[in-house]
């Protein structure tokens, strides 16, 4: 999310992040129960398509990604989807950190005041972790990205370099 704060400063492009969906339907449903991912889910997609039918310059969308889930991969198909049919470009950057640098930006003044959710930093932490070690984070060697793709491990790098560097990259 920070990245794409910065990255949005630096295009002039509309910033989605995950956890605007995920709070919204949280305090009705539970994090992953089924009206909580058919709402989500819905929010995500519509919002997507009036992004990709109106005159916005672009847009970022934050999403965690699970390598190992073929779900998460047709999801961003069906999105990217969406802007391609309007003649948009699609780009996909995977942003990587060490988990102690995960865990310590998990708890950051700027994601605290963005993503409700993760304001129980200990219960953030922990579902952090459990992420961790249950699924598989990064794209595995020899992965077929679905659309152009740059891979950034940002543990040492700023929001800001990063931003500069997707910018630099895409032509943005």
């Amino acid at each position: 999310m920070t990245v794409g704060q910065e990255l949005a400063k630096l295009t002039g492009f509309k910033l989605f992040h995950n956890h605007q969906t995920i709070d919204l339907v949280l305090p009705y449903f539970d994090f992953g129960t089924p009206p909580f991912t058919r709402l989500v889910g819905l929010f995500r997609r519509r919002l997507l398509e009036e992004v990709a039918a109106s005159d916005l310059k672009g847009l970022i969308f934050s999403y965690v990604w699970a390598f190992d889930m073929p779900s998460d991969t047709r999801a961003f198909r069906r999105w990217a989807g969406i802007f391609k049919r309007h003649g948009a470009r699609v780009f996909l950057v995977e942003l990587s950190a060490s988990l102690r640098e995960r865990l310590r930006r998990n708890a950051t003044p700027n994601r605290l005041h963005h993503k409700p959710s993760k304001r129980d930093v200990t219960a953030s932490r922990k579902n952090l972790l459990r992420l961790d070690r249950r699924y598989v984070m990064n794209s595995p060697a020899g992965w077929k990205a679905p659309a152009p793709h740059l891979r950034l491990d940002i543990t040492r790098m700023s929001a800001r370099s990063a931003a500069r560097a997707i910018k630099k990259r895409f032509r943005l």
